[in-house]
């Protein structure tokens, strides 16, 4: 090739390529551009696992983005009240929420089924449903009518049955028993309860002066920094009204639609993400706190068969009643329903198994 042609093609070339350059910068920036978002938790800083769920999704989202789009966590209250964050996500006034739907079945019980209810699924259950039985679709239908887009962001796996001043054996044992609860409180007066709203910073009093009788939380690990062993010492199991408790990123539908696409996967995957970073935790914690709770003095109580016998029975009157008022609950439940009969047919054959052979090894001291 002669010297001048050499030049030539070395000079077209460079000019392609700083041309190429200077077409990729924009494009990259058009691609990751600065987002800031608020981020409404309906969860005190004091539960900083379930709390701390909405600071993970953020870290995420910072992390996949090189810090080009941040999420700033407010604890419940800070922005707006704790059970009332739907509402300004679905104006947009807020961009997003790190809530648990029964929180807001008061405005259709269908909120409630999606993150649970007694009986549901448990918390792998609700994962495999949410992620291959169609739950994302049925429950983003749902949210549409409320402009809000929603992903599971969280779980804390099934919980315990709560704090009891006194024993209870038999289902005449609930009559008239005065019992902090949430949304099983529409169970549990079927059964004879009475229902209490009592914020957790003041459980502890109510037990002790004896305004409340019982008082359902969340488990060990949440549990053992009130004290509660100390004024309600019998601690029953299982939490049969939470089996698997889906936490929910709540997101305004029109905010989710102006991300660029990059960003909608990303936080879709972070909120996948921290589901599983929240479950790792809370399995790892209470182990522990289980048994430092015992070692002052809580005294383990499994739920009679009565009582989980009536109280399933009490469920499902509940729920031909909600089927009856709200379309959304119906859709919801009866998907939930269908996979529920195979989950369990599945669970008690390999897993159940495994799990009871050494679990009866660590009684042994085996393990």
């Amino acid at each position: 090739m002669k010297r001048r042609e050499f030049f030539k093609s070395a000079t077209a070339i460079t000019a392609s390529a700083a041309a190429a350059t200077t077409l990729a910068a924009p494009a990259l920036a058009q691609s990751q551009p600065k987002v800031s978002w608020r981020l409404a938790s309906s969860f005190p800083k004091g539960l900083d696992t379930v709390y701390g769920g909405a600071e993970t999704l953020a870290k995420y989202v910072s992390e996949a983005t090189d810090g080009n789009f941040v999420i700033d966590v407010f604890a419940a209250g800070e922005l707006v009240p704790p059970f009332e964050v739907v509402d300004p996500v679905s104006e947009g006034s807020i961009d997003m929420a790190h809530t648990v739907g029964y929180y807001f079945a008061g405005k259709d019980v269908a909120w409630a089924a999606l993150s649970a209810i007694p009986f549901s699924l448990n918390a792998r259950g609700m994962n495999a449903w949410y992620y291959y039985g169609g739950g994302l679709d049925i429950t983003n239908a749902f949210f549409a009518d409320y402009n809000i887009v929603g992903f599971p962001c969280g779980n804390t796996a099934a919980q315990m049955g709560g704090w009891f001043r006194k024993e209870i054996n038999t289902v005449a044992d609930l009559q008239g028993l005065k019992m902090r609860v949430g949304f099983a409180g529409t169970i549990l007066t079927k059964l004879g309860v009475i229902p209490q709203s009592v914020p957790g910073g003041e459980i502890y009093n109510a037990l002790e002066k004896g305004t409340i009788d019982a008082a359902e939380f969340v488990g060990p690990y949440d549990d053992e920094k009130l004290g509660l062993q100390k004024v309600a010492p019998y601690y029953y199991y299982p939490g049969w009204w939470e089996g698997g408790p889906t936490v929910h990123a709540l997101i305004n539908k029109d905010k989710f639609a102006g991300l660029p696409p990059a960003y909608q996967s990303i936080l879709k995957t972070a909120s996948q993400a921290t589901s599983a970073d929240m479950l790792a935790k809370y399995d790892y914690v209470n182990p522990p706190a289980l048994k430092k709770l015992v070692a002052a003095g809580a005294q383990l109580r499994p739920f009679s068969p009565e009582i989980m016998e009536a109280s399933f029975k009490a469920s499902n009157e509940a729920y031909t009643e909600f089927e009856a008022t709200s379309p959304a609950f119906k859709t919801i439940w009866e998907s939930i329903k269908a996979f529920r009969k195979d989950h369990y047919l599945w669970n008690q054959v390999a897993e159940l198994n495994y799990d009871a052979f050494l679990q009866a090894q660590q009684r042994n001291n085996a393990l």
